[in-house]
């Protein structure tokens, strides 16, 4: 049998990964927790995208206001937004 993306087989019955919520989680943040958040929601390490916002914030842009809206718009983990 093959397996779709997302799903994956466990004796024999077919389950179906649910990705995490985008939230800020509450450790192991170092500003805000959007960039922990955006890495836990997708599976990637934290720091590698740390790095790239750092990285990406030297280029024109509104990657700060972004940041920001985020911020605002993203819950922390566990809150019931």
């Amino acid at each position: 049998m093959r397996e779709s993306p997302g799903c994956r087989t466990v004796r024999g019955v077919r389950t179906v990964e649910v990705m995490n919520a985008l939230t800020r989680p509450r450790n192991g943040r170092l500003l805000a927790g959007v960039c922990a958040g955006i890495a836990d929601r997708f599976g990637w390490s934290r720091t590698l995208v740390r790095i790239a916002w750092v990285i990406l914030s030297f280029f024109p842009g509104p990657l700060w206001i972004a940041y920001v809206v985020l911020w605002i718009l993203m819950p922390n983990q566990g809150s019931r937004r």
